[in-house]
Parts: structure tokens; sequence; C-alpha cells
């Protein structure tokens, strides 16, 4: 075949020299030389040519700017260089119009690659309404149910997601909740083969295990916002799988168990107990799209202590931890999502929030980030912190040295905690408070320190010019280089049932390991937090968590 002449002269290389003389009335600026080396590669038109401005189309002052960038400054020559540049392009576009055709294909064509990046990556967004194992009793729920069949232990064939996303992001609306009266923030999730059943789950980065109250019958269920979840036959966690080894690793196995039991104690001694389970959770994806997937998750059948008020209003609890058995782990592991988790829950008392799991709703900026912090053997989001403050003065660390300590992210903890030493100069600290227009009242008991004042309290906006902010020093010790994470008057206060305000920060002697902070709902509302997995780290900003930053306004926030 004979060679295109044609082509060969398109891809030919061109250069081009701009030569602007001085202006006649000012022969002393001088004139200045620009060259350029340009490759002309042929293209398909373009169906959609972009706007092109005119480099002509100048106001008086930019020609003001050209003339004075031609002087003898090397930094000005440069930024005239630039400009000239822009100029040079424009004059070649009209002698060379393929050339310029070449470069609006390559921003098509890269943002074609963005696009197929952002289908690849989508997320899923859901919105928001301490433990130990210790063995107890069994129930053989196989024997109620029937024989168990036998389940993959990678679940990947059960996954249905749409074959043009490999992974994505889901996010759930916070249905409601509040740190009082209530102490809870909640979700809504689909669960069950076909049409399924709605059910709300407390949500917990705190915690492993994703469990649903079930009836299987039920030896001890509150009656929660929904009807208790009924298991399926043949759906039950083999105790050889690996999930199941996974949540009994502090428990006495059973090998050839056909079930696999699980006891979960949580801080305040209340505790759940049942067997594992799967089924079909429903995700509603970031990009529109839904995915259907068997989740492994417990079915309570035995909760006691406190726990069963808070499940007067839920169903059970969403563990959104960095154990393998938690939701976002089991997601990414099968490559459904990108193992970052991020929440934010609203400071307004009528707002919600929401979840997402997934990294395509992570702002490209604004987040401060920190390292996360690896313990060995609990897999909670945890940050080093090495000076603490309330305004002024310095508060005491209980951690190595006295000197650094941890700070624990914990949505299912509706308070923050501090460890004892800090507590005390805290509330020390506090005394300065009282005074005229606030007085310490013993009589309310809704909290260990409340105080009440002589006008009328309706937000508290009206007491926080009493409080000084308490500041988390994360990384360096020197202030100028370190990361900080300030918690205001209302990150820590609230008002009670009597119209007072209350201190929402607790004596945290026998939470967790009564040295580490832990930071509860209180302290993270109006914040977006962000826990990335893949990269170890944290990240928080300011935020009205009306919807994520990034979410498609034409796909509707809440469905389903």
């Amino acid at each position: 075949m004979e060679p295109d002449l044609h082509n060969q002269q398109q891809q030919r290389v061109h250069s081009v020299v701009i030569i602007t003389l001085p202006p006649s009335n000012d022969p002393s600026q001088g004139k200045t030389i620009s060259a350029f080396t340009l490759t002309d590669h042929e293209t398909q038109p373009n169906p959609n040519p972009t706007f092109q401005p005119d480099p002509f189309h100048q106001t008086h002052q930019s020609r003001l700017l050209f003339t004075n960038l031609s002087m003898s400054s090397s930094h000005r020559f440069v930024l005239g260089l630039l400009c000239l540049s822009l100029i040079a392009i424009a004059l070649y576009s009209s002698v060379f119009p393929n050339s310029v055709q070449m470069f609006k294909v390559f921003d098509q064509s890269r943002e074609e690659d963005n696009d197929n990046n952002r289908r690849e990556t989508t997320s899923f967004v859901f919105p928001v309404y301490h433990k130990l194992n210790t063995p107890r009793r069994e129930r053989n729920l196989a024997q109620v149910l029937g024989l168990v069949e036998s389940i993959d232990q990678e679940l990947v064939n059960a996954v249905k997601v749409n074959d043009v996303f490999s992974t994505g992001t889901t996010v759930f609306p916070v249905v409601t909740g509040d740190v009082y009266p209530n102490g809870v923030y909640f979700t809504r999730v689909l669960v069950g083969d076909g049409d399924g059943d709605y059910f709300h789950l407390d949500i917990d980065t705190g915690s492993d295990l994703t469990w649903i109250q079930c009836d299987a019958p039920c030896t001890s269920c509150a009656k929660g916002a929904n009807q208790l979840y009924k298991p399926r036959k043949g759906m039950l966690v083999r105790s050889a799988e690996s999930l199941c080894v996974e949540i009994q690793r502090n428990q006495i196995a059973c090998e050839d168990c056909e079930q696999c039991d699980y006891e979960i104690e949580y801080a305040d001694q209340s505790s759940s107990m049942g067997v594992l389970t799967k089924d079909e959770f429903h995700f509603n994806l970031h990009n529109g799209s839904l995915a259907d997937m068997d989740i492994v998750f417990g079915c309570g059948y035995d909760q006691q202590g406190l726990l069963l008020n808070t499940l007067l209003k839920t169903d059970g609890i969403l563990g959104l931890s960095r154990a393998k058995i938690s939701l976002p782990s089991q997601l990414a592991s099968r490559g459904i999502i990108s193992n970052v988790v991020g929440h934010c829950l609203a400071s307004d008392l009528n707002g919600e929030g929401y979840i997402f799991m997934g990294d395509d709703l992570v702002p490209s900026h604004g987040l401060t980030w920190v390292p996360m912090l690896h313990h060995s053997h609990l897999e909670v989001y945890q940050m080093q912190v090495a000076k603490m403050s309330y305004g002024n003065g310095m508060l005491s660390l209980d951690g190595e040295n006295g000197r650094v300590g941890k700070v624990l992210f914990d949505t299912g903890s509706s308070y923050t905690y501090f460890p004892n030493n800090a507590y005390a100069q805290l509330v020390k600290s506090l005394q300065e408070v009282s005074g005229l227009e606030l007085t310490h009242d013993e009589s309310d008991k809704t909290l260990p320190i409340c105080w009440k004042a002589n006008f009328l309290i309706s937000s508290l906006s009206d007491v926080k010019r009493f409080f000084r902010p308490i500041t988390l020093q994360i990384g360096s010790k020197w202030w100028i280089i370190s990361r900080k994470l300030l918690i205001q008057p209302e990150d820590y206060l609230i008002i009670s049932g009597k119209g007072n305000v209350c201190l929402g920060i607790l004596d945290g002697s026998n939470v967790h390991d009564g040295s580490t902070i832990i930071l509860g709902d209180i302290s993270m509302r109006g914040h977006l937090i962000v826990y990335d997995n893949v990269k170890r780290r944290i990240g928080w900003m300011k935020s009205d968590c009306v919807r994520p930053r990034e979410f498609d306004h034409n796909v509707p926030f809440f469905q389903g």
C-alpha cells in the first residue's frame, strides 16, 4: 500500500517563532523573541468543538501587563513568556487547526478515562437515622431450621452487582438520632430475599459484628422498631468457616458444629447472643444502581442489659470497625467497595446525616488527615495524641510517660470519655464557669455535672461563651507543624430536660482500657469523619451533614 503523504505531512514537527517589536512611542522597551516546537497529529473531527477564546480580545489593563513583562527582570520575563505561549498557540491554531484538534481530543479522551474510572469506583451511601467475647449458653438453631447447607466461604458468587461497576460506594442516610435523650443514631437497611424487610440498626464504628434481633425463636428481645428478622433455612454459617473463626477467636470453637454461635459483651455489661447467618442485603449505589449481595451477620435471639433500652427504637447494630466480619470489610474483601468508611452526624437536633462506604465521596480537599494507629488485638479506629488542653491549660495524658495518648472514634458511644487524670483536671478548670450567671445544679441527675442559669437556655449558643474549646494535638509536639482537632463547647455540652447545661464528657477510668480518650457522638456531630483503611489514615472536617459534598444531585439521596 502506498504511504499516505497527507498523513505524513500532518505528523511533521512545526516550529513557530514570535518576534514582538517595541511600541513606536517607546523603543527603549526592546523586543521579545519566543520560539515553540509543536507536533501536528492527525485526529478525527471533533463533533463537539470547544469554544476557543480570542487571544487578542484584551482589556487595557492586560495590554499594560504584557508590556511590563517584557522588561529585564527574570521573574517578569518568565511570566511574559507564559503569556506569549498562549498567544503562540492561538496563532498556530489558525494556521494548523488539526494540531489544536489534537489537544481537544486528548482532553476529551482524558475526560472519558475519568468517566470510566468513576464508573469503576462508584459508592454506597447510607442515611443515618468495647466488647469482650465470653462463652455462656448455646442454642442449636440448626435443629430449629433444619440441616445447614454448605456455604461458599468467599461468597463471591452471591454478589449481584451491575457489571459496569467493579467497585462502588453506598450511602446510608441517618434516619434519626441524637445524643440526648435517646443517645443513639441509626440507619435503615433492607435485608432478605425478594423485596426484603427494613431494619433500623445503631451505627457503631466500635463494633465488629452486624447483628439483628431475630425470631429463632427469641429468648430475650425488645420490641424494636420493626418485626423480628426470620432466618432462612440453609443460610446458617458453619463453625469451620473463616468468619466464624474470626468472631470466635477468644472463645472455645466447635469445629464440627453445624452453626457458628457468638456472644458479645459491651462496655456497659450489655450483651447479645445468637448465631451467624447470611442473607441478601440490598444496597443503593451512589450512581443510582442497585446491588444485592449476601452478607454474614448475627441473628441475635438473646439480648441482656441496658442494650434492651436502645432496642426499643432499633433492631440491632451495624458493625463498622476494621475487623474482617464488619460490613465494610466484607464488601471490600469481595471487591465491591474500597475499604473506606465515612460518617456525618448533623449537629442540628432536627438534622440527620449519612454514612458512606467506599472512596468516591471522600472530598478531594478540606480534610485534616492523620495516621491511623494500629492495634494488634483491637480492630478499632484510633489515632495518637501528643498534647491536650482546655483553653490555655494543659490536660494530662495517661499514655506512655504521661505524654502520648490515644483517641478512639466510637459512634456507639453517646458521650466522650477522658482518662481519670485529664477528666479531673477538666472538672477543676470548669470551676471558673460557676459564677453569677451559672451555678451547679446537683438535683439534675442527667449527667454528673450540670449547671443552671439565671436566664432561659434555649440553645447551646446561649451558654457556650462561658466555656473554652478543648484542643487535641496530633503528631508533632510543636504547635506550628502539628495537626489539631478542636472540640468546641457545643461539641461537649448538652441541654438537659430541666433546661440546664450539662458536661457531656465523662470519667473513662472504667471504659475501654481506662487510658484512652473515647470520642463519642457528642464530639463528632457537625463533622465529616473518614476512616481510610487502605491508606491507614483518619480525616475530618466541619460539615452541615446535609449530603455528601460530591453527591450527584440527579440521584435522590433518600431511596427506598
